[in-house]
């Protein structure tokens, strides 16, 4: 029998929630693992791939992603400039930091400065997930279906669910562990 995939939970820049779907995912999930918030340097793309690839070096096994938000900026940022081996990567809600966001979040400026822009467009070394919102603030439904090509992930349209948090109505979400299940196929499948 093969090793179980370990679960790394990849949050976005605000802070935890406990009512956040990633969070109820993590706690269902044993042996799961969540990428430990930053709160020097909260907004250096840099210091999050280094926080990531630390959380990637600690776990055993197979390694399955589930990132969230700014989080899925981080693991394809990671991709460009590391070959470990990833299982795959559910990226719930990316936003679109490659145009102005609402107000309270980042300006492009700031973004810059410190490493999240231009996107990756790049084709991910591992097989992904991207599932999209179609009312989503921080990035229009037309631009997730473009990053989702150029990463080369399937995509899955989420319907109105905005940023797919808290704020948006929704904690438990229970179709991420059967989006989870469909990427530890390949892993299930070799056991």
């Amino acid at each position: 029998m093969g090793t179980q995939p370990t679960v790394i939970i990849v949050p976005g820049l605000r802070e935890h929630a406990e009512d956040h779907w990633q969070a109820h995912l993590q706690r269902e999930i044993p042996g799961s693992l969540c990428v430990p918030r930053l709160h020097a340097h909260k907004l250096s793309c840099r210091a999050w791939v280094d926080a990531l690839d630390a959380t990637i070096d600690a776990a055993r096994g197979p390694v399955l992603l589930v990132a969230h938000s700014a989080g899925v900026m981080m693991v394809v940022h990671w991709a460009r400039h590391h070959r470990r081996p990833i299982l795959g990567a559910l990226l719930v809600t990316p936003p679109d930091l490659d145009v102005p966001l609402p107000e309270g979040y980042p300006a492009p400026h700031l973004l810059e400065q410190n490493g999240w822009l231009p996107t990756p467009m790049e084709r991910l070394p591992f097989q992904s997930i991207v599932a999209a919102s179609t009312n989503d603030p921080l990035a229009r439904f037309t631009r997730t279906i473009g990053m989702a090509r150029a990463w080369g992930s399937k995509l899955v349209r989420l319907g109105n669910v905005g940023q797919m948090n808290p704020a948006s109505g929704f904690g438990p979400w229970h179709e991420a562990r059967t989006l989870v299940r469909q990427l530890m196929k390949p892993v299930c499948e070799q056991a």
